[in-house]
């Protein structure tokens, strides 16, 4: 492929990061893996091809987490799209996550993820989070 699409994943999970990998490479994406946000940030800020953020929410305790990491990507670009996963935050997504991003709940089958990636590379304008 000419113009590969890369997608950061960031997770600190090594079980996690393999199944959504592979879930992404079988979809045809390049895959970026870093497992925090601090590094994820970093690369976000010196590398402009990447074309997708998928983030874990919790990424370790006094660490920058995927909220942050979503909002960090969205001030450089403000319609790049962003993911989020979680198995215990999804309550915050409609005040912490960014307009226009999606949830995965954990567990969530490989398909998903390359599910929402699809969706919003390919959506104009994608649905914001929900309202409280």
């Amino acid at each position: 492929m000419d113009n590969p699409i890369v997608v950061m994943v960031v997770e600190d999970d090594p079980m996690i990061q393999s199944v959504v990998q592979e879930a992404l490479e079988e979809g045809g994406f390049d895959v970026v893996i870093t497992s925090s946000g601090e590094e994820a940030v970093k690369l976000l800020g010196e590398q402009r091809h990447f074309r997708a953020l998928l983030t874990d929410v919790n990424l370790g305790r006094d660490r920058m987490d995927g909220w942050d990491v979503g909002r960090f990507a969205r001030e450089a670009d403000p319609a790049f799209p962003v993911i989020y996963m979680t198995g215990d935050s999804a309550a915050e997504w409609a005040s912490r996550g960014v307009p226009g991003s999606l949830l995965l709940t954990k567990p969530f089958a490989p398909s998903q993820v390359v599910a929402a990636v699809t969706q919003l590379l390919n959506s104009a304008n994608p649905a914001a989070p929900p309202t409280a």
